[in-house]
């Protein structure tokens, strides 16, 4: 089969043929229809944060059709259309009973991530648990947005805890920003979203936003306060990461306000502890989502609740030159690769 192969941190990905994977007896062989790609897997490139042994298939947003099955599967049949949950959990540490699996300290793979072959390649093979059967009516190109950019968005704008009437910032409106975006209106908060270009603005109002907020021309804390009046915003949800989108956050929440980090970099935040405590702040983390997140996701594209978030596409072959357009800042959504 083609595959695009990961041999050397810093270099390009190699296009070559591997040899099929093969499924055992709780294993199911998909093969792919499309796989979008992210700021993780430029982070794989770069080495950083995750690095899998070499020569690795990248690819965690997935989407495709069962080819095969092995001899113990009993909820998947040949012909399913899925998607994946990419974290492979212990399933009985106390997170994993607790439904928070994705933080499972006894994790031994993620899908093409951590040692487990993902989806930039014509098949790919997972345990049947990790399958997630697709509703028909959603396109192959849209479900493969879901097992990072729908499930992550879902499972932050859960964790914000966004009520009906609440202001929410968005800093960051590319493929899980515009998730999330939709995912808070459609908890009728107010929306306000930051982008650095013109071109992302706009794509940030064509999903629905209230207001945009341009951080290159403007300075994002004080278009908060100017835009509620000077009181400042209920939540903040930050898909960057940066030392300096954390810090416009922060100061432009309102008292007992939360910021949800989705985004991470190599930046370091220094917390004011007095800025924290008298004004009863939350700082929040999120790390993708569970199973129930991703299908909840699935659901409100299935019903048309939210808008498809890919603007780019390109082949298999062209997967560096996607990767690049990614790095530059060129994808408005999200860019998935067409495979097959």
């Amino acid at each position: 089969m083609k595959a695009a192969v990961l041999r050397e941190f810093g270099k390009p990905l190699v296009i070559e043929d591997v040899e099929t994977p093969v499924p055992t007896a709780n294993e199911v062989l998909i093969r792919m229809h499309a796989c979008g790609i992210d700021g993780t897997d430029l982070k794989l490139l770069d080495g950083f944060g995750y690095h899998p042994e070499l020569p690795f298939i990248m690819g965690h947003e997935p989407a495709g059709v069962i080819e095969q099955i092995g001899d113990a599967v009993t909820d998947i049949n040949i012909g399913d259309r899925v998607v994946t949950h990419n974290f492979f959990m212990c399933g009985t540490c106390e997170l994993c009973r607790d439904n928070r699996g994705q933080l499972c300290p006894n994790m031994t793979r993620v899908l093409g991530v951590k040692d487990a072959p993902g989806g930039y390649a014509e098949y790919m093979k997972i345990p049947e648990r990790q399958a997630i059967q697709l509703p028909d009516n959603i396109s192959f190109k849209d479900a493969a947005t879901l097992s990072d950019a729908g499930i992550t968005a879902f499972h932050a704008v859960d964790r914000a805890r966004i009520a009906a009437g609440e202001t929410v910032l968005v800093i960051g409106v590319g493929g899980v920003g515009s998730y999330a975006v939709q995912f808070a209106k459609l908890r009728s908060a107010r929306v306000i979203a930051a982008e650095a270009t013109a071109a992302k603005c706009a794509h940030a109002l064509a999903l629905g936003v209230d207001e945009v907020i341009n951080s290159t021309d403007s300075n994002v804390t004080e278009q908060c306060r100017e835009l509620t009046g000077g009181r400042g915003v209920d939540c903040v949800i930050d898909i960057v990461g940066k030392k300096s989108t954390i810090a416009a956050g922060v100061d432009s929440l309102f008292n007992g306000g939360r910021i949800v980090i989705v985004g991470y970099t190599t930046d370091s935040y220094p917390l004011n502890g007095k800025q924290l405590a008298q004004n009863e702040l939350e700082i929040i983390g999120t790390r993708c989502g569970r199973k129930q997140d991703l299908t909840a996701a699935a659901a409100l594209v299935s019903d048309g609740k939210v808008k498809s978030i890919v603007t780019d596409s390109a082949p298999l072959e062209n997967v560096n030159e996607a990767l690049a357009r990614l790095r530059a800042g060129e994808v408005l959504g999200r860019c998935v690769l067409k495979i097959g």
